[in-house]
């Protein structure tokens, strides 16, 4: 019993941030953020007999993203979800001697390429934030959102190209993500 305590104490210093950050991703709410945070490592408490050998990180981020289904499925809603309505990408400390119009650009960027994933379809966005932002391998995501590795370079690639496709019809140039 004092061995699985250690184990979820560590699960949750080593993954509640990130959850966090996913799961606002996922909502646009900190409130419900906190709260689906609270309520994944409520569940892998009570179902962690069920954990089976799958990688920690990605099991967690699974139970999450069941919480926020059900939470979704419960609220009812059938508006487009703004997944990545706070998206910021992952930045090293900037120093302060660092080129300002450097920066200003970088969060301009940001913000536009926020804005064009917001368009995605929820699957789509989700796939590209634990991959991208997350850097989850393929077998994680497959875990996670409980695909086929296969399934999960397919919809990676569409997820890309739709995204790519809309960044032409607004007129930027679309790099992509590696």
């Amino acid at each position: 019993m004092q061995n699985k305590r250690y184990q979820l104490d560590y699960l949750y210093r080593q993954y509640a941030r990130p959850l966090y950050f996913y799961l606002l991703k996922l909502s646009g709410s900190k409130q419900l953020a906190e709260d689906l945070t609270q309520e994944t490592f409520v569940r892998a408490t009570i179902s962690l007999h069920t954990y089976e050998n799958e990688e920690a990180r990605a099991w967690l981020f699974k139970v999450a993203r069941n919480a926020y289904l059900d939470e979704w499925r419960k609220q009812q809603r059938w508006r487009t979800i703004p997944i990545l309505s706070a998206l910021t990408t992952k930045k090293e400390m900037i120093s302060p001697y660092g080129v300002p119009e450097e920066s200003l650009l970088a969060q301009e960027l940001n913000e536009q390429l926020e804005d064009l994933l917001n368009y995605l379809p929820e699957q789509y966005r989700s796939i590209i934030y634990l991959r991208e932002y997350e850097q989850f391998s393929y077998k994680e995501i497959s875990e996670s959102l409980q695909l086929t590795q296969d399934q999960v370079k397919i919809t990676l690639y569409r997820a890309r190209k739709r995204l790519a496709d809309l960044a032409e019809k607004k007129g930027w140039q679309y790099d992509g993500m590696e």
